[in-house]
């Protein structure tokens, strides 16, 4: 098993336009995230279908692969770019990824707008694909008992049920699960187990490829998140836990929240 790492980054948001060249402590977001990444795996690229974002990234030296703007999520550029860099003989990879079947490889889809995403994460991420069963896996932390409802019923929080016994995940949602039958709700961090799903995913390369081609499914689309269709497909999602907290930037508010964290924090590897 080899793992690889790609970050999709795209220009145009429609609550933070320009997001990955948004500045963090002086430096870009996609440049921070980039190297946080490059801490735990050897080979990392950005898949982006813009130039600005390109350039910014081969300026700091890393490797970035243009793709197309008509994708409709992340792991569409993911599959693009890592088809791109497995079989064009002029990618920096081609000689490495070649030889090596899309069982072989595990392609690691780290979000963009994690600038402070955690090598061990990552680490924690890839070993459950050790287990020959693994089709796809992904991150999920635990609320603490001192958040309050407000934080654990956020919509743009997913949450995640998953086998305490296998780890395979049972849903996602961005309604609060498991709801707790009989506790006010001002109670549930402190009364209940819940987890929020950190969004980053690794995937078998044949297994991306299938995704891909997978029609939107009615729980997807209720919810708005792409890894109900998996589910719903009858493919399995295991999870690994991490206790590490994260903070992704979806608007300009949550980059000063990131700057106060930046400042307040002194143990962020490589920042």
């Amino acid at each position: 098993m080899q793992a690889i790492g790609i970050i999709p980054a795209r220009w145009s948001s429609s609550r933070f336009p320009g997001k990955p060249l948004a500045l963090i402590g002086g430096k870009p977001m996609i440049q921070r995230v980039y190297e946080q990444a490059s801490h735990a795996l050897a080979q990392v690229a950005v898949a982006t279908d813009d130039r600005r974002i390109y350039d910014c990234v081969t300026g700091f030296g890393g490797t970035a692969v243009m793709t197309r703007c008509d994708h409709r999520c992340g792991t569409e550029r993911c599959l693009e770019a890592y088809e791109i860099l497995k079989n064009a003989p002029h990618s920096p990879w081609y000689p490495f990824l070649y030889p090596l079947t899309d069982r072989d490889v595990v392609v690691v889809n780290i979000q963009g707008d994690e600038p402070f995403i955690q090598p061990e994460q990552i680490d924690a991420l890839c070993n459950l694909f050790q287990s020959p069963s693994t089709e796809i896996g992904t991150l999920v932390r635990p609320f603490q008992k001192t958040d309050t409802w407000v934080t654990l019923s956020n919509p743009n929080t997913p949450k995640v049920v998953f086998s305490e016994t296998d780890r395979h995940a049972v849903m996602f949602s961005r309604s609060v699960i498991p709801y707790l039958r009989g506790i006010p709700e001002r109670e549930w961090a402190q009364q209940g187990k819940h987890y929020a799903h950190i969004g980053m995913y690794a995937y078998r390369g044949d297994i991306l490829r299938h995704i891909v081609e997978l029609p939107p499914s009615p729980l997807e689309q209720a919810e708005s998140l792409e890894q109900l269709r998996w589910l719903e497909h009858g493919l399995t999602i295991r999870v690994a836990v991490s206790g590490q907290h994260s903070i992704g930037i979806d608007t300009p508010e949550d980059l000063q929240r990131a700057e106060t964290y930046l400042k307040q924090t002194r143990n962020i590897v490589a920042i």
